[in-house]
C-alpha cells in the first residue's frame, strides 16, 4: 500500500476532527518547546545535559516543609533561578497554543490536557484546560488541594498555610515522587472516558499516567491523531500521525477543519432540502 503523502494525512485528520462527536487533546513538552522552554528528555533536553535529578524531591518536602521553603525563598531573594524557570518568565504562547484556543471556541476541542506547567495555553485563551502537572503561577494545599495565584500566597511565615484548612502549602507543580492531586486526575480520566477522538500534540507518550489516556480512547474504539515532528511509542496506533511542529502544523489543520465541516453542513442542508 502506498504511503500517504503529508497533504492527504492532513486532509484525513481534519476529516477525523469534523466527524468526532468528543475531542480531547493531550499536550506534551513538545508543544512548549517551540515556545522556547527546554524540555527535559530528548537531544538538547535538560536532564540530557544535566542528568536526572533525585526523584525523592517530594519526599524531601514533606520531610521538612519549613526547611524546604526557607531555601527556595533564599534563591529567590538573590535572584537564583534554573533554566527552566527562566526560559518559562519569558516565554509566550506559540501558534499551537493559539490553533488549540480556537478549536475550542469552535466547539471541536470539548477539553485540553496537558503535562505542561507554562500556563501558555491559557494565556492563548483555552478554558477548560486539565493541567495534570499543575502551574507554574499557582500555590496548591497539599491536604485540601485548594490553589490560589502565587502572589496572594504570604510568605511572611513559612510554611505558608491554607486559608480553607490550615494545611501546608507547596507550588502547584506537581514535584518528583509526587502522586497527581485526585482533583486534576479525575477530571483527565473523565475527560478521556468521554472522548472519542484524542489530538495528541508534541508528547512522547512515556510519562503516566498522562500516557495511559490515548490507550484508554483506542482500546474503546477511539481515533488517535498525532501531530508530533518525530515518531514515538503512541505512533503506530495512531489512526493518523501527520509529522511536523505542532506550532506550523495545527494551524493549517484548524484552516482544513474549517473546509471539512463547511462540506458537512452544506451536506446536510442538502440533504434536508431533497
Amino acid at each position: 500500500m502506498e504511503a500517504k503523502t503529508w497533504e492527504e494525512e492532513l486532509e484525513e485528520a481534519a476529516h477525523i476532527l469534523a466527524e468526532s462527536n468528543y475531542v480531547v487533546a493531550l499536550v506534551g513538552a513538545g508543544l512548549s518547546v517551540e515556545s522556547g522552554i527546554p524540555s527535559f528528555r530528548g537531544p538538547g533536553g535538560l536532564w540530557t545535559r544535566f542528568g536526572e535529578p533525585p526523584m525523592n524531591g517530594y519526599q524531601v518536602f514533606l520531610q521538612n516543609p519549613k526547611k524546604w521553603w526557607e531555601e527556595r525563598v533564599a534563591q529567590q531573594r538573590q535572584g537564583a533561578g534554573s533554566e527552566l524557570q527562566q526560559a518559562m518568565e519569558q516565554a509566550k504562547p506559540n501558534p499551537g497554543h493559539y490553533a488549540l484556543a480556537k478549536l475550542e471556541r469552535m466547539g471541536v476541542l470539548k477539553y485540553t490536557i496537558t503535562q505542561n506547567a507554562d500556563n501558555l495555553q491559557r494565556v492563548a485563551g483555552c478554558a477548560r484546560v486539565a493541567e495534570i502537572h499543575g502551574n507554574r503561577l499557582k500555590m496548591r494545599c497539599i491536604v485540601c488541594h485548594f490553589r490560589m495565584p502565587r502572589e496572594e500566597v504570604s510568605l511572611e511565615v513559612l510554611p505558608p498555610q491554607c486559608p480553607e484548612c490550615g494545611g501546608v502549602v507547596k507550588g502547584d507543580v506537581v514535584g518528583f515522587g509526587e502522586p497527581i492531586p485526585p482533583d486534576v486526575l479525575d477530571i483527565c480520566q473523565r475527560e478521556a472516558g468521554r472522548s472519542d477522538c484524542m489530538l495528541l500534540l508534541g508528547t512522547s507518550g512515556t510519562v503516566y499516567p498522562a500516557a495511559a489516556f490515548p490507550q484508554q480512547v483506542y482500546q474503546k474504539g477511539g481515533a488517535l491523531v498525532e501531530i508530533n515532528p518525530y515518531e514515538n511509542g503512541l505512533s503506530h496506533f495512531c489512526t493518523v500521525a501527520v509529522h511536523g511542529p505542532a506550532g506550523e502544523v495545527l494551524p493549517l489543520l484548524v484552516e482544513r477543519l474549517k473546509g471539512a465541516m463547511q462540506a458537512r453542513s452544506g451536506a446536510a442542508g442538502h440533504q434536508k432540502r431533497s
